[in-house]
């Protein structure tokens, strides 16, 4: 869980649009989808979601 310094840039897109910054962290797979079903739902969800990955990994 190393943090680089690309990570606030993924961060402010995560708040602008979730779902980039999560494609930008984990690419195009399960997680990216579970963001943007999230963020459909609702936006607030989709950031804390996006926020937690680019955390996590």
């Amino acid at each position: 869980m190393a943090l680089t310094c690309t990570d606030p840039i993924k961060a402010i897109f995560a708040i602008i649009l979730p779902p980039l910054g999560v494609f930008l962290e984990v690419g195009c797979n399960c997680t990216l989808l579970l963001n943007v079903v999230l963020t459909c739902l609702g936006y607030i969800p989709g950031i804390i979601h996006a926020l937690y990955v680019i955390v996590k990994y």
